[in-house]
């Protein structure tokens, strides 16, 4: 199937990426095929495509996790080619398989690859094959052999699912006296999370950085680096806020990591988007994981770069060789804003958008699959949006982040927007004091602020009343953290009190 045009494409997802996805495809002049469960019926994504398929019930195992339907979805529709975005099966090596059986063209890695790859045991010998440096560990989880490993490494260590990420199946353990009943909950976690119940082990380090470079590989055998992302700030083992470069990385630092992800990709046969990750303590860096798939975060990336990620992946599955990598130039960074309750543990938030203000400007851009009327259900991944800011340098991309932060406004549901916007205005920040733990090292006691949370729930009962609905302007109503200077009060954004300031 080398050499296939693609005239027809189905977008196995939702959300932002599928718009993402479906604007990209346009461009190129490729039709588009949106696929929809019963919670979608009038989503952006499937109003924005050419066609669009019912898949079935809302939840994700009847409808996006579906392999049977979407390829039904695909035949049906005359479509040549599958992007999974990310999420859902984007990273399921039978998904990508079945594509292929059906003859069709799956925009990622081969299946064999994303197998190998999407099991971090198997990933981390294939990164040793490749002399990547990786957390010294053990790859087990048999509670004889860890316990000789802690002893051996010392404590803390971390625990982690063989087989998923995000966080599922990992547990730190501090003492000896805790291994066993990690070691059950994690295991326990990552069966339900993956349906794979292995763990291993590596030493847990105590402030590290995660840093990743972005690859694209051809079926011709070339694969290059788009240069890093720096992803340390996380909240839950959760990325929420990356930014490329990454700052204060030295050079030969940069170059080295550059070329061991480059070797493990060549070594795997990788092909199509991916991403090598790796933890940096200091100047040295070890090797965590590698995603077979388009990342949240590749705007940063292609701001920088000035290519479409999206093109490239298109580009490469119909068997187009890879080119070289532009320099790159400027600053840019990424803030998601998820439909996140702060008030309550971040758990996540549900409801219907009544009012929406996105920020403009130069060098910002948002990502988004919400507009006025639309609803945020239970079903699936909190990610409301996406703030990308570019800049000449880092201190114009973050300066340009606050102000789109306090220019954004969402009423009607709970965002994360206010955490982020302190962050950002934080004097940490600012000095690029970067680390996984940031947020408990510099805002381990941040809340929302209380006029906004009072705000908020006015603004609900309004929802409520439907008395708000048009989408309008606004300032941030809050001072910004770490020393910035004040925006200007404005009423509306002040009443909506989801995108303004918190307390540390």
């Amino acid at each position: 199937m080398t050499g296939r045009k693609i005239r027809k494409l189905l977008i196995a997802n939702r959300g932002e990426i599928a718009l993402r996805v479906i604007r990209t495809a346009r461009a190129m002049g490729i039709a588009t095929v949106a696929v929809y469960s019963d919670a979608d019926r009038s989503a952006a994504h499937a109003l924005a495509a050419d066609e669009a398929i019912a898949l079935g019930a809302s939840e994700p195992a009847h409808s996006y996790l579906n392999i049977a339907a979407i390829i039904r979805a695909a035949r049906a529709s005359g479509a040549d080619a599958i992007h999974p975005g990310y999420g859902f099966l984007s990273e399921r090596p039978e998904f990508a398989r079945a594509v292929r059986d059906h003859e069709l063209i799956f925009v990622g890695p081969p299946a064999k690859v994303m197998a190998a790859l999407g099991d971090k045991v198997a990933a981390r010998r294939l990164a040793v094959k490749a002399g990547t440096p990786v957390v010294p560990g053990v790859e087990t989880g048999e509670l004889g052999a860890a316990r000789k490993f802690a002893d051996r490494a010392g404590y803390p260590i971390l625990v982690k699912a063989a087989a998923g990420g995000g966080g599922r199946g990992m547990r730190v353990v501090g003492e000896a006296s805790a291994l066993e009943a990690a070691l059950v909950a994690a295991a326990r976690e990552a069966q339900a999370a993956f349906g794979d119940g292995r763990v291993f082990l590596e030493k847990y380090l105590a402030r590290p950085r995660h840093v990743e470079i972005q690859l694209l590989g051809d079926r011709h055998g070339e694969v290059v680096a788009f240069g890093e992302r720096d992803c340390s700030i996380q909240r839950r083992h959760q990325k929420i806020i990356e930014e490329a470069p990454a700052p204060g990385l030295a050079e030969a630092t940069r170059t080295r990591m550059v070329e061991a992800a480059l070797a493990l990709a060549r070594a795997a046969g990788y092909q199509n988007a991916g991403t090598a990750e790796f933890l940096l303590d200091g100047d040295e860096f070890y090797f965590l994981e590698v995603n077979a798939r388009l990342q949240v975060e590749h705007p940063v990336t292609e701001l920088r770069f000035g290519r479409d990620l999206v093109a490239e992946q298109l580009r490469i599955a119909a068997g187009e060789r890879v080119g070289a990598p532009p320099e790159p130039r400027g600053c840019a960074i990424e803030c998601r804003i998820n439909a996140e309750d702060p008030e309550h543990d971040f758990r996540p938030a549900t409801g219907r958008v009544a009012s929406l203000t996105l920020p403009a400007g130069p060098g910002v851009r948002v990502d988004t699959h919400l507009g006025v009327g639309a609803e945020v259900s239970p079903h699936y991944d909190s990610l409301a949006a996406k703030l990308i800011a570019y800049g000449a340098d880092r201190e114009e991309a973050r300066a340009r982040m606050v102000a789109a932060l306090e220019e954004f406004s969402l009423v009607g549901i709970r965002t994360t927007a206010a955490l982020l916007r302190d962050v950002i205005a934080s004097e940490a920040f600012a000095r690029a004091d970067l680390s996984t733990h940031f947020l408990e090292e510099h805002m381990p006691r941040w809340r929302p602020d209380d006029g906004a949370t009072r705000a908020a729930l006015i603004a609900a009962a309004l929802v409520a009343e439907g008395r708000l609905g048009a989408t309008r302007g606004g300032e941030s109503a809050n001072g910004a953290a770490g020393g910035a200077a004040k925006a200007r009060p404005s009423p509306w954004t002040a009443l909506a009190g989801f995108a303004t300031g918190g307390r540390r």
